[in-house]
C-alpha cells in the first residue's frame, strides 16, 4: 500500500474517532497512549474474528454444533420424532432442538435451520427436498356409511356431514382429483378443528366423512376402524412432504448430515404406508 494512502486512511480514522492515534515527526512516528489502547483491542478483536471463522469452517467439515427445526406437531409425535431421535443418537455432538407445531413457521425470520413441510411448497427463499407424496384421502367409520350411504361422486359429499379441518388452504372446499380431472365440493358439518387428530377420533365414533393424510389415517384404515371414501379420488393430488432450508444459509454438515438422514428414512417408502 502507498504511504500517501495510508496517512490518508490514518487521517480519517482520527477524523471520525476525534482522537490523535500516531505522533508525527520528521524522524519517526509512534503511536499515542490512546492509539496503543486502540491497538491491543483490535488486535485481539481480530484473533476472536480468527478464531470464528476457523470454528465455523471446522463446523462445516465436522457433524457437531446445534441444529433448530421445525417439525408438524401430529405428524412429527407419531412419526418424525423416532427419526430425529435416531438422528440424535448417530451424531451425539450434534444439539438438536426440534420445534412441533402445526402453525405455519417462517423458518427464515425465525431462525430455523431446516423443516418439514406438507402440502404445496410456494416460499421461493427456501431450498426443498421431497421425501415423499402426500396422499390425503377420504374416509368414514363402517357405522356412519351404514347410516347414511356411501358417496358414489364428488358431488354427493354435499349430503353428507364432513368433519372440517381449518388447516387446510382452501377450507371449506374439498378439492379432488382423479385422472386429471378436478371436482371441487363446498363441505359443511358439525363439527370443524384446527386439529387433525382430534377430527380422526370423531370419524372413529361415526359422526362423519374425514379428509386427511394418510400418514393419519392409514393405521385405522389397515385396522378396518376407518374406510375409505371415493377411494379413485385425491384430495390435493400435487402435495408432497418436504425437508426445507433457507437458500441463503450456509449448509454445515450436521444440516448435511440430517438431510441424508431423512432421505434415507424415506428411501423405501414413507414409513405410514402398509
Amino acid at each position: 500500500v502507498a504511504p500517501s494512502a495510508v496517512t490518508k486512511r490514518l487521517a480519517a480514522l482520527e477524523a471520525r474517532l476525534g482522537v490523535r492515534l500516531v505522533e508525527r515527526t520528521t524522524r519517526q512516528l509512534r503511536f499515542t497512549d490512546d492509539g496503543l489502547r486502540l491497538v491491543e483491542k483490535v488486535r485481539h478483536a481480530a484473533l476472536l474474528i480468527a478464531e470464528a471463522e476457523k470454528e465455523a469452517a471446522q463446523g462445516a467439515r465436522e457433524v457437531r454444533g446445534r441444529l433448530r427445526l421445525s417439525m408438524p406437531a401430529a405428524m412429527g409425535r407419531r412419526w418424525l420424532s423416532p427419526m430425529v431421535a435416531g438422528f440424535a443418537m448417530a451424531h451425539p455432538e450434534v444439539v438438536v432442538e426440534v420445534e412441533y407445531a402445526e402453525r405455519f413457521v417462517d423458518i427464515v425470520a425465525e431462525h430455523f435451520d431446516a423443516a418439514i413441510r406438507i402440502g404445496e411448497l410456494e416460499d421461493s427463499r427456501l431450498v426443498a427436498t421431497r421425501l415423499c407424496e402426500h396422499r390425503r384421502i377420504l374416509c368414514a367409520a363402517p357405522a356412519y356409511l351404514r347410516r347414511h350411504g356411501t358417496p358414489q361422486v364428488p358431488a354427493d359429499l354435499a349430503q353428507h356431514n364432513c368433519l372440517g379441518f381449518t388447516g387446510l388452504r382452501s377450507y371449506p372446499e374439498w378439492r379432488l382429483t382423479r385422472d386429471g380431472v378436478t371436482e371441487s365440493v363446498q363441505i359443511q358439518g358439525t363439527l370443524i378443528s384446527n386439529d387433525n387428530e382430534a377430527l380422526l377420533a370423531a370419524a372413529r365414533l361415526g359422526l362423519g366423512i374425514m379428509a386427511a393424510g394418510d400418514w393419519l389415517v392409514s393405521p385405522d384404515i389397515a385396522a378396518g376402524h376407518l374406510l375409505p371414501v371415493l377411494a379413485p379420488w385425491g384430495l390435493n393430488a400435487h402435495a408432497g412432504i418436504y425437508l426445507v432450508r433457507p437458500s441463503g444459509r450456509f449448509s454445515t454438515a450436521a444440516m448435511a448430515a440430517f438431510k441424508a438422514w431423512m432421505v434415507e428414512q424415506f428411501a423405501q417408502g414413507a414409513p405410514w404406508r402398509f
